[in-house]
């Protein structure tokens, strides 16, 4: 299969119809590391809300277990969408989500902030270090697919087009970005998780690698300097050779898909696994915060039609 091979073919296709394949297609083939680095920056980001990171700071989960709960994150989304959403297995995960989060009293505006996240950080990533731009059918797919959850999680008032989940992002961010001292706790311990993935010698440079890519807004809510112009240019100058080369590779064969690798998880996972431990396999725990029952997940309505305009 040629580089390019796979994008013809998405290209050929329609989102509307089709977002869920072309998402795994991003996910598993086209761009599986660079998703990942997009979505890590993603949980960066919604730390410098300090509504958010005060709720993250109280719960201890990045302290006590915080592999697990960078982990568990990134393995419900996939576990969402491995089958289909709306296949058993994805209905179920979604009620699991459910049951997580109903525990907590999270206003509606938070849910649509952190599901924005999820659709403009790792387009924002690829975009700017990956082996290639998102066309315009990935994007459209990215969107209608961060729809789906966010209906399937019962969040109201979901953008249907990419172009209105990064207004939605991007204004959310200018109004509640500020600095709270739970945001750089909350920051510091997921910085500690990304450097123990590296041997020990290198691991303070790797927490500071991350930093050298955030935006000054952001370093500023989280309480953190900017790096130095010398390692923010080296690390871009390496993020870039290492596209370039990925260019020059062959396409990832279809039967050799990348799945994400849980460290917490060596031998595998369940669903049940994921999330609190209180969660596992039993009924929701007492609210705090008086918090909501947690939503059913709807059956599947059409998906919003966008036009090609919106989503540029």
């Amino acid at each position: 299969m040629g580089r390019y091979s796979r994008l013809r073919r998405i290209q050929q296709m329609d989102p509307q119809q089709d977002f869920e394949q072309i998402y795994r297609w991003i996910i598993h083939y086209e761009f599986p590391s660079d998703y990942l680095h997009g979505t890590s920056i993603a949980f960066l980001r919604d730390y410098g809300v300090p509504r958010i990171s005060r709720l993250l700071d109280r719960t201890q989960e990045f302290e006590r277990a915080g592999q697990k709960r960078y982990d568990d994150t990134v393995l419900i989304t996939y576990e969402m969408v491995r089958e289909g959403m709306d296949s058993e297995h994805g209905l179920a995960a979604a009620r699991h989500l459910n049951r997580i989060h109903g525990r907590y009293r999270i206003p509606n505006e938070d849910f649509l902030y952190v599901l924005a996240t999820t659709v403009v950080g790792p387009k924002r990533w690829i975009d700017r270090f990956g082996w290639r731009r998102l066309c315009e059918q990935e994007t459209e797919s990215l969107a209608l697919v961060g729809w789906r959850m966010g209906e399937m999680m019962g969040i109201s008032g979901v953008p249907g087009t990419y172009a209105a989940f990064e207004r939605l992002h991007d204004d959310y961010e200018r109004e509640m970005f500020a600095y709270d001292p739970a945001n750089r706790r909350v920051a510091a311990a997921t910085l500690r998780i990304m450097a123990s993935w590296y041997p020990a010698p290198v691991r303070r440079l790797a927490s500071r690698v991350p930093l050298a890519v955030l935006d000054e807004p952001l370093l500023t809510a989280l309480g953190f300097r900017p790096e130095p112009r010398r390692l923010r240019t080296a690390v871009h100058r390496v993020l870039r050779a290492r596209a370039a080369l990925i260019r020059l590779l062959p396409a990832r064969p279809e039967r050799f898909p990348r799945r994400p690798k849980a460290r917490t998880y060596p031998f595998g996972w369940t669903l049940d696994d994921l999330g609190p431990h209180w969660a596992h396999s039993r009924p929701p725990a007492p609210p705090q915060d008086e918090a909501p029952e947690a939503p059913s997940v709807p059956a599947r309505s059409t998906a919003p039609r966008t036009s090609r305009q919106e989503t540029r």
